[in-house]
């Protein structure tokens, strides 16, 4: 069954170690700052963006053999503070090697997060400053309500919003995968077949 948090719990400033013995299969929270902050429940929107990006993504990366794309049921420890479970994340061959049975213990290159009104401000702050001190070259905020999504990219120490006016989005990390903004409307999906036929195209 998902952990319970319970008030007092809230309250205690946990390690990385605790927050991980703590967490159960089916629980979905992020530890930040020592903080456990639990994910709200995924609405259909949500859960079709994410599906969409997921496939898509692994059609991509799977016959290239570039690395692995894994969702939100995988915990990423970035520091004995913060434990992050991302919505999507995608990390290259060459660190597959330093996985942990039950935990990652490197950032991933490439992050996607689909936020809900109550996660924004967290995705959009500390969450992204977290990223962009531990490396993560690129990190995607998709929004599925008002399709207000960002794109962020690693400029030396920084991560940078870019394509902010672009129907276009082109992945930095991952060579010759792109989407259109278009596509990113969980209500006016694409097929995966036809939009990856449209990527190997460009």
């Amino acid at each position: 069954m998902p952990a319970l948090i319970s008030a007092s719990e809230r309250q205690r400033f946990w390690t990385a170690d605790e927050f991980l013995a703590w967490l159960k299969p089916g629980t979905h929270a992020d530890l930040l700052n020592g903080e456990i902050f639990m994910h709200s429940p995924v609405n259909l929107k949500h859960a079709r963006l994410l599906n969409f990006v997921e496939r898509l993504l692994a059609a991509f990366i799977e016959p290239r053999h570039l690395g692995e794309l894994h969702r939100e049921v995988v915990a990423v420890r970035l520091t004995s503070r913060d434990v992050f479970l991302p919505d999507l994340c995608f990390f290259t061959t060459d660190q597959i090697s330093r996985f942990q049975p039950t935990y990652i213990p490197v950032a991933p290159v490439f992050v996607f997060e689909a936020m809900s009104p109550r996660s924004a401000a967290v995705d959009a702050g500390p969450k992204l400053a977290a990223y962009e001190v531990h490396g993560v070259r690129e990190y995607w905020i998709l929004d599925p309500e008002r399709l207000a999504h960002r794109f962020f990219r690693r400029e030396g120490e920084l991560l940078v919003e870019f394509a902010a006016d672009q129907e276009i989005i082109r992945s930095q990390t991952i060579a010759g995968f792109w989407v259109r903004r278009s596509w990113l409307n969980p209500e006016q999906l694409p097929a995966v077949g036809p939009a990856l036929a449209e990527i190997g195209l460009a």
